[in-house]
């Protein structure tokens, strides 16, 4: 069985633009680290059901769970996600598992 492509998306208000800028530019070298790959960020998106949390939105993709498991569990980033926590309000962080090929 081959393991589908996850797809990580994050909601959440920037309260501290210079501590998140720590966290943004610590982000792209570790995420590379580990297979992934930036999709967008969106600080205006549209919602045309529910209630959004509102703030950015971001995307992002990894090759694996199992990759994107050992980039959230990677002891350097959970250092410096302490920059995203601390400047941040975040809604959720979630993984969205692709739809494996049908035969």
């Amino acid at each position: 069985m081959t393991e589908t492509p996850v797809t990580l998306i994050a909601a959440f208000t920037i309260r501290d633009a210079e501590t998140y800028g720590l966290y943004a530019k610590g982000f792209f070298p570790l995420l590379k680290k580990h297979g992934g790959r930036f999709i967008t960020y969106d600080d205006a998106a549209v919602t045309l059901e529910g209630t959004p949390p509102g703030g950015r939105f971001v995307m992002f993709r990894f090759p694996s769970e199992e990759a994107a498991r050992r980039w959230y569990n990677d002891p350097e980033y959970q250092t410096l996600s302490e920059h995203r926590r601390a400047s941040t309000d975040a809604s959720f962080l979630t993984m969205v598992h692709e739809t494996p090929p049908q035969p």
